[in-house]
């Protein structure tokens, strides 16, 4: 199956459906999408390889999902470590750090030596509302994470990419290529310029509303809540919009 891909306004009308008349809150919907990244983590850096994992967590809903994320990570056995230098004073956010903390999961304000001794590393900075240019201390990160050699795992979007168009031409992200994208809910246009190994994780969407936007649901296994999607349908899909484009 090629899975289609949602535009970033059609992803925000979407999520507003989902919270409307699919009667989710925005809580649950945090919590599937921070646990579908944690099992996508899980598959991509099993503990035998490593339990160190740094989450780099933006101010919005992707930093939410990436600190739901953490604490499942810390439940299965890994030692996460938090990165969150815009702290949010909504109350949703100000829970899941706490949630963190009764766990005893650190914050870090260095992120160099963090990242220095990290495994893996959680993109959770930017997600599909992201629009413009990098603000600090934002910028650094994401060049720091251009030029580790630690994996990353970027939630969503990788942080400073274009929903549509991909990374920047230039600036903070105009090189940076996670080896990992995990996509939620549905899959960006963006994808076509991922060439590493691509997850979606949204096992909750109605098909009433995948109906709706025109978005396929795919075939997860078992209690999985993510599925990977092969190379060859990112190939196809590639192909499939080029067509549409003529």
């Amino acid at each position: 199956m090629v899975l289609r891909t949602i535009s970033a306004e059609n992803a925000g009308a979407l999520d507003k459906d989902l919270m409307s008349v699919g009667a989710f809150s925005i809580d649950q919907l945090m919590e599937l999408a921070g646990l579908s990244v944690s099992q996508a983590v899980h598959i991509l850096q099993p503990p035998t390889r490593g339990k160190k994992i740094l989450v780099a967590v933006g101010p919005g809903n992707n930093g939410g999902d990436g600190l739901v994320a953490a604490r499942h990570l810390k439940h299965y056995g890994y030692q996460p470590t938090i990165f969150y230098p815009k702290r949010s004073k909504n109350e949703l956010y100000q829970r899941l750090s706490k949630q963190l903390e009764n766990l005893n999961v650190p914050f870090t304000e260095d992120f160099e030596v963090a990242l220095e001794n990290a495994d893996h590393v959680v993109d959770a900075i930017f997600g599909f509302s992201f629009s413009g240019e990098v603000r600090d201390p934002f910028g650094a990160v994401i060049t720091a994470l251009e030029n580790t050699s630690v994996p990353v795992t970027a939630v969503d979007a990788p942080s400073s990419w274009n929903i549509d168009s991909g990374p920047p031409e230039s600036g903070p992200g105009s090189k940076f290529h996670p080896a990992n994208l995990i996509s939620l809910t549905a899959p960006k246009p963006l994808v076509k310029h991922f060439t590493g190994r691509h997850f979606v994780g949204g096992r909750f969407l109605p098909p009433s509303v995948a109906e709706k936007y025109s978005l396929d649901i795919p075939d997860y296994r078992g209690v999985d809540q993510i599925v990977e999607v092969p190379a060859e349908q990112e190939a196809k899909s590639e192909k499939v919009l080029k067509l549409a484009e003529r």
